[in-house]
């Protein structure tokens, strides 16, 4: 390897590092709100005299606004991140962030607020949508842009490696804390310490401005040559793009809904449905979230190797299938059976979420890959992550069976395994633009 690769090859890491911490905690606070919608949120932000499968659902929804939200923080950051630089649209997603997880963490209760909590808590939740459909592609991005050319999905992996560990830092909270209070005392206050701990992902985004440099673009000699004649990228994205937006967000949807339904639905089903110990279902949800770390980069390198559509494809059959064996058992009520359901889940998602931020930047030209990268990926989001919780109790309280929610989960992969079919053609389309 000649010099001048070494010399790309070391800042480049450093950034993917530095990304992957960044989105680390930044899906810390993503989902430590997944959790509490599971565990806390229907006990503490909704009346008393509400059923508890209708507490769940208002909970539910309020989890599901986040998602809502994130297309419209993909629109607008992306559009920053076009024209401003990845680096400073990221940073301000991550302030923002960061935030909005604290103040959600000193919140009163509706039996102090009445009505106002929850509206409180929606409003917060949906600027933590806006901040987290923005991280995704300033990280993403920074990442690969950053990486020598025949390692996008390994540098693009580092990014993707946040997704598990803000899911292993939020629960290895929750179990910290569910075991040094009392029941009453968490719910309370003791669950209310994991957002407050958010404002570590201030000081996260300070360090990442000062320390990493924006990588070349050439948003930046468009914008010294005639910064005048550029449209919108947004614009651009939508009507020259809209159909690879659309394809992109399919082949999302599979590892969004299979992810949220591990992660979050499996903890309230088994909690309040089947009364499993919410230690055991937290404990197999870190555990395997543990393990998608390494399998992540693992099939981010893969995909180096043999290609992303490949590897993307196998994770979403294997996927499908695996839906079937999932409910039945978690349903055992069998810790080490309930630890396999999820983690085998798991791997199967990481097989198509390692590859991802490479495959999304390949589908779109530099200029507007921060736009249609992060559109794509929010569109996905929202069919799938968003809606999955809410989809997941309502058949299960229509049918009172699990199976309905394997044929939907099943459906889901089918989905993402045609879009990602159709999405062949245009797999690094945007590298020669």
């Amino acid at each position: 390897m000649s010099g001048t690769d070494e010399s790309a090859k070391k800042p480049g890491l450093k950034v993917a590092i530095m990304a992957s911490a960044g989105a680390a905690v930044e899906w810390y606070d993503f989902f430590i709100y997944g959790t509490a919608a599971a565990l806390v949120f229907p006990h503490l932000f909704f009346p008393a005299d509400l059923p508890p499968f209708v507490a769940q659902i208002a909970s539910f929804s309020t989890f599901a606004v986040g998602f809502v939200a994130r297309p419209l923080g993909g629109m607008l950051f992306g559009h920053y991140g076009d024209t401003h630089g990845r680096k400073q649209a990221l940073v301000i997603a991550m302030l923002l962030m960061g935030l909005s997880t604290t103040i959600i963490g000193l919140l009163p209760s509706y039996a102090t607020a009445g009505v106002l909590a929850p509206l409180a808590l929606v409003a917060l939740r949906f600027l933590q949508g806006l901040a987290v459909g923005g991280q995704w592609g300033g990280a993403a991005l920074l990442a690969i842009e950053s990486a020598p050319p025949n390692k996008r999905g390994f540098y693009g992996s580092f990014v993707q490696i946040g997704v598990p560990l803000g899911v292993v830092l939020a629960n290895t909270v929750f179990l910290i804390v569910s075991a040094l209070t009392p029941n009453d005392a968490f719910l309370t206050w003791g669950w209310r310490i994991g957002f407050v701990l958010s404002v570590g992902l201030i000081l996260i985004g300070l360090i990442i401005h000062l320390s990493i440099q924006e990588p070349a673009t050439e948003v930046d000699e468009a914008a010294e040559t005639a910064p005048t004649q550029r449209r919108s990228p947004l614009l651009e994205v939508i009507v020259g793009h809209w159909r690879t937006v659309l394809l992109a967000g399919g082949a999302f949807v599979a590892n969004n809904v299979c992810f949220y339904i591990a992660i979050t639905y499996a903890i309230a089903y088994g909690s309040t449905t089947l009364k499993i110990d919410r230690d055991v279902l937290l404990f197999s949800v870190l555990a395997g979230s543990a393990l998608m770390i390494p399998i992540l980069m693992i099939c981010g390198a893969a995909s180096d190797r043999f290609g992303r559509l490949g590897v993307f494809l196998w994770g979403a059959f294997l996927s499908g299938a695996w839906a079937f064996a999932v409910f039945p058992l978690i349903e055992t009520r069998e810790p080490l059976l309930i630890f396999a359901a999820i983690t085998v889940q798991l791997t199967f998602v990481s097989m198509m979420y390692g590859p991802q931020a490479a495959l999304f930047a390949e589908l779109f030209p530099k200029s507007v890959r921060y736009s249609g990268a992060s559109l794509g990926y929010q569109v996905g989001a929202v069919v799938g992550g968003g809606l999955a919780p809410i989809i997941a109790t309502a058949l299960f309280a229509q049918y009172q069976t699990s199976l309905p929610i394997a044929v939907y989960l099943a459906a889901m992969c089918a989905l993402s395994f045609v879009s990602v079919l159709f999405l062949g053609g245009r797999a690094k389309a945007g590298l020669s633009q």
